[in-house]
C-alpha cells in the first residue's frame, strides 16, 4: 500500500477494539493485508492529513501502520478480529 493510496476507514467497532487494546497495551498479533505478520504492543491511535494510524512498539522501537493497512488482529482477551472497511 503507497502512502498516496486513498484512505479507507475501518469500522467503528474494529476502531473500538484497537482503542481498547492501546489504553491496555496490550500485545497484538497483526496480520497486515502486504501479509506480513507481527506480534508487537499497542500503544496510541492517531489522525494525521485525515489518516487514521495504529502506532506500535516491536522489539521495542515504536512503529506506525495506516489502519487499512491492517487485515487482521488478535489477543486472548478480545479475539480475533478481521478489520473491515466502511
Amino acid at each position: 500500500m503507497s502512502i498516496n493510496d486513498t484512505y479507507q476507514p475501518i469500522n467503528c467497532d474494529d476502531y473500538d477494539n484497537l482503542e481498547l487494546a492501546c489504553q491496555h497495551h496490550l500485545l497484538l498479533q497483526l496480520t497486515l493485508r502486504s501479509g506480513e505478520s507481527l506480534k508487537a504492543e499497542a500503544a496510541d491511535l492517531f489522525l494525521r492529513k485525515k489518516v487514521e494510524y495504529l502506532l506500535y512498539k516491536y522489539h521495542g522501537e515504536q512503529h506506525e501502520v495506516r489502519l487499512d493497512a491492517i487485515e487482521s488482529f488478535s489477543h486472548p482477551e478480545i479475539g480475533t478480529i478481521t478489520i473491515t472497511q466502511n
